[in-house]
């Protein structure tokens, strides 16, 4: 969330801030259950999966830890959450499973039909082209493969009201907020099929609550001598800033999935398909 690092959106200082909050290796809320949530009837079993975004790592154990990846390959555009998450993925000694990889952001830089799942847990909230990064998505998946992601959305496309332009500015990050239809309309023309999205307003409303209680409560004096008491203070007004608008359905956190369909081909020797 609160971006406050010299140019870097995740410095050290936020990531222990979060992690406070949401569990060590954790930059978004929900941990390991809500990426089962996310994966619920969908086997990563042996699969190679891409996950956009990967943090501080929590993300890409529970993948293997929990759901048996074969192989994750995590992806981040900033040192300071790629050391973090090498460190956590070394200390839950999953280091031969998991890799992670520090890109530009821009096109993927993997091969057509790399992955058999692409996941993503609040992350393509920061890149502001959905439609390509669908595009994308589904270049690098397998045909038949799977993407899966959550995010933070806004639930309209039209200028956002005055409390969510609050709570953005507050936040100090780089948010490309689009809405579920826009997501669901990225998907379909990139050429996935089966798609859903899913709101988690109402999950995260009433978590929100007790992330805010906890800040101003329990975790606030430990958090104010690691890190300083006007640092704290920020993130407290971020949450309260937040809230209204959760309150309206403004912000709406979503689940997000699709399939990439199975694509067929005409050669000479008759039709076949990949």
């Amino acid at each position: 969330m609160s971006g406050q690092g010299d140019g870097e959106l995740y410095p050290d200082r936020l990531i222990a801030m979060l992690e406070r909050v949401w569990g060590d290796g954790w930059l978004s809320p929900g941990g390991p259950e809500e990426v089962a949530r996310l994966l619920d009837g969908l086997s990563l079993a042996h699969r190679s999966v891409l996950d956009i975004g990967c943090g501080a790592g929590g993300v890409d154990v529970a993948l293997v830890a929990n759901h048996d990846a074969g192989y994750v390959t995590g992806i981040d555009v900033e040192d300071t959450v790629l050391a973090h998450a090498r460190r956590t993925a070394e200390k839950a000694g999953l280091s031969q499973r998991i890799g992670v990889v520090k890109i530009a952001p821009g096109p993927l830089p993997f091969a057509p039909g790399s992955f058999d799942v692409v996941f993503s847990k609040d992350s393509i909230i920061h890149i502001p082209d959905k439609h390509a990064l669908m595009r994308d998505v589904f270049r690098v998946l397998r045909p038949g493969g799977w993407f899966v992601a959550s995010d933070w959305l806004i639930g309209h496309d039209g200028e956002p009201s005055a409390a969510m332009k609050d709570y953005i500015a507050s936040e100090g990050l780089d948010f490309g907020m689009a809405s579920p239809a826009r997501y669901a309309d990225a998907m379909r023309q990139a050429g996935f099929v089966d798609i859903s999205t899913t709101s988690r307003n109402a999950w995260y409303r009433d978590k929100a609550r007790d992330e805010l209680a906890a800040m101003q409560g329990p975790l606030y004096d430990d958090a104010a001598r690691a890190l300083g008491r006007e640092f704290v203070d920020h993130n407290i007004a971020i949450w309260s800033n937040m809230l209204p608008v959760l309150e309206t359905g403004e912000h709406c956190p979503t689940h997000a999935g699709a399939q990439a369909r199975l694509i067929r081909h005409f050669s000479r020797a008759g039709l076949f398909a990949v």
